[in-house]
């Protein structure tokens, strides 16, 4: 069945499987006037679901400039920490919870406080598009945010 067929009497969990494209990503205050774009307005990413129950999510931002060097690990410092600024990147299994939450098992993180953590996101499909909101606000700088991420289907 293509995805586009894709029924609203399926679990969540099913519905989620595949690859998605990044739309937006939006970091909101309490009241959901003041909107930030913590790796910028165009930034571009991916989000994957497997049958077998693994999920990846790399996100970047577009302006990061290249290492003077040609090779992997050949950045000064500085590069690799403006490097890493602009990315996010972690991976391992997922569950749903009532059909309106899934649980990210962070195995591997860039950011190393959520290796071995679960990151849970109220979800909520619309048509060909994933709208992923962390389920309270998270530290942003010196605020309290909650994190917007809608994605589409690739």
């Amino acid at each position: 069945m293509s995805t586009d067929a894709l029924s609203n009497n399926e679990s969540l969990r099913e519905r989620l499987i595949g690859s998605w494209r990044l739309v937006s990503y939006e970091a909101r205050n309490a009241d959901g006037r003041r909107v930030t774009y913590p790796l910028g307005e165009d930034a571009k990413g991916y989000i994957l679901y497997t049958p077998d129950g693994f999920m990846s999510a790399q996100i970047m931002q577009l302006d990061r400039p290249p290492f003077h060097a040609a090779d992997l690990s050949g950045g000064t410092d500085a590069e690799s920490a403006h490097a890493a600024r602009g990315y996010l990147a972690y991976s391992g299994a997922y569950h749903v919870e009532d059909d309106s939450l899934v649980v990210h098992e962070a195995e591997v993180s860039l950011f190393p406080n959520w290796v071995d953590e679960t990151q849970a996101r109220k979800a909520a499909l619309i048509g060909r598009r994933l709208e992923l909101s962390t389920t309270a606000p998270i530290p942003y700088g010196d605020e309290q945010l909650t994190a917007v991420l809608v994605w589409e289907r690739a």
